[in-house]
């Protein structure tokens, strides 16, 4: 009997683990990859819905207007990846992605250039449809799932008893049956109106939009040329416009420009160059000089923080889940999107691993907002701060502003822990409590009663053989 009684305990722990056996995930991007990597396994089926026609190879697609920018991996986002695909860092790096150390990056702060020549933070970078290809392609390889592209969701219908919560509707073919359905569509996402139709009271929104635009090209450019990894001169309320500069695959490079309000990049080649040379510093239209235009360049406006508020709604449905862009969509220029959604997928994970109970899931909406709530001071914090935007900063962000501005000071003027905890807590590997560690303040108190000291001379970027190893050898 007792035997009896384990192995029948044993069978439902499995039944539960296992369950919701039929997960439809909307959106193949990263974040809804990253939602089928946390759900496959235990014998379910996870299908993979996209409108998009999937590449064989690493190209942009329709659905991903954002994918020929340029994107930074957060060091986070790059960990909750390799946690949900173990490998991933490794393949990513033999299809051509780009090894590099934050700390010897040349960034160009509010107040001037950060030290470089110190270990941070490891990251890769890459485009967008590389990673992309390399995340799916691990996926499609995952037991239970099936990907099904070339596919346009017509709508949602909740099911009946005894059957299942969703009914998934193609535009064409046969309904998809779901015990779970995962929303990752992003910013484009029809749930509002799916949800209208199926009776739910609307979610409340939040919204800042700084009415930031940003624009990419890619360059062939000789790496021995560069002196540096990466370059950033950052915009602020000051100076609205900015510039980054990163390898990718193929020996290439992509030179990116933001600016706010009505100072935003625009789409035409001279106008780009122009725009570039009228930074505050010339790093990263010297890099782009240095190098050789190989497509065209590439604009984006739609760049508004906005949060849908789905963990408030009352009566939210069972078996209906939503992550990534789709549940809070972030300032593009702080590359927050992807490492957010990796994260709510481990939690998706966990969750689905403790066992799977209908009714939850406004419980796991809230674990969702929590992982988005740091990123989201950080981008609307920053992003008010701006004359373009709407609204004025809460009193808490108004002391965060001013807090980072000093460490930004503190860094411009050498001192190293202020920049290595402004990128840890940036990179979501450290908590904002660091900000206010001891060692930060009594340095702050220090530079007020007896000066900053000189600032840090501006990096080497382009240069000639002689001077780049001049560069590196300061470094170290």
């Amino acid at each position: 009997m007792r035997a009896t009684g384990a192995a029948d305990g044993a069978g439902r722990r499995a039944a539960r683990a296992a369950a919701p056996l039929r997960v439809v995930v909307l959106g193949a991007g990263l974040a809804g990859a990253c939602a089928a990597a946390a759900a496959a396994g235990h014998g379910r089926i996870v299908t993979l819905v996209e409108r998009d026609e999937l590449p064989d190879a690493p190209r942009p697609r329709p659905g991903v207007p954002q994918g020929r920018l340029l994107h930074v991996y957060l060091h986070r986002g790059l960990l909750a990846i390799e946690e949900l695909l173990p490998g991933f860092r490794a393949e990513l790096e033999a299809a051509g992605a780009v090894a590099l150390d934050t700390g010897d990056l040349a960034w160009l702060g509010e107040f001037g250039w950060a030290p470089t020549g110190r270990p941070q933070l490891p990251l890769l970078s890459a485009s967008r449809p590389l990673v992309e290809h390399v995340v799916l392609r691990r996926v499609r390889a995952l037991p239970g799932v099936v990907v099904r592209d070339g596919t346009r969701v017509a709508g949602l219908r909740r099911g009946g008893p005894g059957g299942p919560a969703w009914w998934v509707d193609p535009a064409e073919g046969a309904p998809l049956p779901a015990d779970l359905v995962v929303d990752a569509t992003g910013r484009s996402s029809r749930l509002p109106a799916w949800l209208a139709a199926a009776g739910v009271a609307p979610a409340a929104t939040s919204e800042v939009d700084a009415h930031l635009g940003y624009a990419a090209r890619r360059y062939a450019l000789d790496g021995a040329r560069v002196a540096v990894p990466g370059v950033v001169v950052l915009q602020t309320p000051r100076d609205p416009s900015g510039g980054i500069a990163l390898p990718v695959e193929g020996g290439e490079w992509l030179v990116g420009a933001t600016g706010a309000g009505g100072v935003r990049p625009p789409r035409d080649p001279a106008g780009f160059d122009a725009f570039l040379e009228g930074l505050r510093h010339d790093a990263v239209a010297r890099l782009a000089r240095a190098g050789r235009p190989v497509g065209d360049v590439v604009v984006h406006r739609q760049t508004g923080n906005r949060r849908h508020h789905y963990e408030r709604v009352r009566g939210w449905p069972a078996g209906l889940l939503v992550l990534g862009d789709a549940l809070c969509a972030f300032n593009p220029v702080y590359g927050q999107g992807v490492t957010v959604a990796a994260c709510e997928a481990l939690v998706l994970r966990r969750a689905l691993a403790r066992g799977w109970r209908p009714g939850q899931e406004r419980r796991l909406l809230r674990r969702f907002v929590r992982v988005a709530a740091l990123p989201w001071a950080i981008a609307t914090s920053s992003d008010l701060r701006y004359a373009s935007a709407e609204g004025t900063p809460t009193r808490v962000q108004a002391a965060l502003g001013r807090w980072t501005q000093e460490l930004d000071r503190l860094a411009s003027h050498g001192d190293a822990l202020a920049s290595a905890t402004v990128a840890r807590v940036y990179h979501l590997v450290g908590s904002p409590l660091l900000l206010v560690r001891p060692g930060l303040l009594v340095a702050a108190l220090r530079a007020r009663r007896h000066g900053y000291g000189p600032a840090l001379p501006a990096p080497h970027v382009v240069a000639g053989p002689d001077e780049i190893r001049a560069a590196r050898g300061s470094d170290r």
